[in-house]
């Protein structure tokens, strides 16, 4: 019997928007039951809820109201690198772990309320695996599947530099996931494409990625993207400036993430619905 999906929860930094109800902090509506402010009655003419005592206090003999806040729904968006370098496999494989991720993302996102899209890009979008913005309860059973059973070929990921074009218009929670083997410069205009929306990058790393097998000797290595085979001899001063380069190459994404206000997810093996849950509870 299969296990069940884990969920796990989050939550935007600022209101949400929107007509939709649902689970998150607004700052309008006027059908909720959480306390927003008072304003005077012409300017929110619903008698029914009337402050008293907050009219005895105003200075200029006002009748004074309270208003009420409506929790929102948000559109919640997972935009996924599909390029050759995901199909890495080391303890697991990368597209698995992405694949327990965006399942249980949909799932978390039907039991909260919001929307679930998908948007998958290697060099293009790849419109064969894009799902539209869904409540459908079991949409993220069915991306799973398709996503391991893809086998990537794209040679880049510059597709996600147009995934904005596919983003709800307004204001939506995006998990982008990538192992990030991408130019940095790159990596930046993507974040800036997507500045409207509030952007969590999920970086998708296998420990077996950065780690050498042996002290010395030969070793074969492969270019992630496009595949190229080389054969490099292993000796202890190499072997230290592949530590550092690896080490270098995480606190330079961290700083890229944190240049755009970003806070970055490491997933660096297997899924964890409960690290994301303290991710957003940081």
């Amino acid at each position: 019997m299969p296990s069940p999906t884990p969920e796990f929860h989050y939550r935007i930094d600022g209101p949400a928007g929107g007509a939709f109800p649902g689970h998150h902090r607004s700052h309008g509506g006027d059908g909720g039951h959480e306390f927003r402010s008072h304003a005077p009655l012409h300017d929110a003419p619903d008698a029914r809820r009337l402050d008293l005592h907050a009219t005895l206090r105003d200075p200029f003999g006002n009748w004074i109201v309270r208003r009420f806040s409506q929790r929102k729904s948000i559109p919640v968006v997972l935009v996924a690198d599909l390029s050759a370098s995901m199909g890495f496999v080391g303890a697991q494989r990368k597209l698995d772990v992405l694949a327990d991720f965006a399942q249980s993302l949909a799932l978390s996102a039907w039991r909260t309320g919001d929307s679930f899209g998908f948007i998958g890009c290697d060099e293009d979008s790849r419109a064969d695996l894009a799902l539209p913005q869904t409540r459908r309860r079991g949409a993220g059973a069915s991306l799973a599947e398709s996503l391991r059973a893809l086998e990537p070929q794209g040679r880049s990921a510059r597709g996600l530099l147009d995934a904005h074009r596919h983003l709800p218009r307004r204001r939506s929670l995006v998990f982008l996931a990538s192992d990030f083997h991408l130019p940095l410069a790159e990596l930046g205009a993507i974040l800036a494409s997507m500045a409207a929306h509030d952007v969590v990058p999920v970086v998708l790393w296998q420990p077996a990625e950065f780690a050498l097998s042996a002290t010395r000797g030969l070793a074969q290595v492969r270019e992630p993207e496009g595949g190229q085979r080389q054969w490099l001899w292993w000796r202890p001063a190499l072997r230290e400036r592949w530590a550092d380069a690896s080490q270098a190459r995480r606190a330079a994404l961290i700083e890229s993430f944190r240049s755009q206000r970003r806070a970055p997810l490491f997933i660096e093996g297997a899924f964890d619905a409960d690290a994301v849950t303290r991710h957003f509870l940081a």
